[in-house]
């Protein structure tokens, strides 16, 4: 993806407050977008196919899934996903799970403000280098 591609995100997560979040930081940036949200699995997953996101941020304690829809998410084609999660720090069991089932990075949701510029750079980075 050069400078000049959209980045198209799916956000999927329960709180209202971290899609916004989300949203905001991405509306600050040149070329990206959120261009869907999901806030449980089921509508996840209609989404995806629907929108066809380049990457996909995921939370992994939601409503109704037990945290992992990446092993749901393996069975059909998907952009990238980094997993956004409060459990997922460098290291970390729950981030080492996420990317044994195919999630291309993990980030603490956190650090999402005080780090925004690093969050949109490992966005841009997943959806990259696929």
């Amino acid at each position: 993806m050069d400078s000049l591609t959209q980045l198209r995100v799916l956000v999927v997560d329960d709180s209202l407050t971290i899609r916004a979040m989300i949203d905001e930081i991405l509306s600050r940036e040149p070329n990206s977008s959120v261009v869907g949200f999901a806030s449980d699995a089921e509508e996840a997953l209609t989404l995806v196919r629907r929108l066809a996101p380049n990457v996909i941020t995921l939370d992994l304690r939601m409503p109704g899934m037990d945290g992992f829809a990446l092993e749901e998410l393996r069975a059909m084609p998907h952009a990238p996903v980094v997993v956004v999660s409060s459990e997922a720090q460098d290291g970390s069991e729950v981030s080492a799970r996420a990317l044994a089932l195919g999630a291309q990075a993990c980030f603490d949701k956190g650090a999402i403000m005080s780090r925004a510029h690093e969050f949109v750079a490992v966005l841009r980075n997943v959806a990259t280098n696929l």
